[in-house]
């Protein structure tokens, strides 16, 4: 009982660590990118505190999806529904989809 316990636990404590750290490896890209002197990427500090507030926010939406919800296929669209939010946020502000005048700047 104890080792089917133990492999649950290691089993989250590694879903958790691939989540988190894929969404900080994403946050990372851009400031590599712009060190290596890509064209095209000028992240200013603001974009870096919007993006990690958003990825942060993606993370707890899908580990909530994870913890709430019973069932794969229940997970799964809660961790759908989570990604076209963000998706709809992050596209909206870097190109104005629906026009609010914060956005593309």
């Amino acid at each position: 009982m104890d080792r089917t316990l133990n492999q649950a636990r290691g089993a989250r404590v590694a879903w958790r660590a691939i989540l988190w750290g894929g969404l900080g490896l994403l946050l990372s890209l851009p400031a590599l990118a712009m060190s290596l002197g890509a064209e095209g990427i000028d992240w200013s500090a603001s974009d870096f505190i919007i993006m990690g507030v958003l990825l942060a926010a993606l993370g707890v939406g899908i580990e909530a999806a994870v913890r709430m919800l019973a069932g794969w296929r229940s997970r799964l669209i809660a961790i759908g529904a989570v990604l076209i939010v963000f998706l709809t946020i992050w596209i909206e502000l870097a190109v104005g989809v629906f026009g609010t005048p914060f956005a593309g700047s």
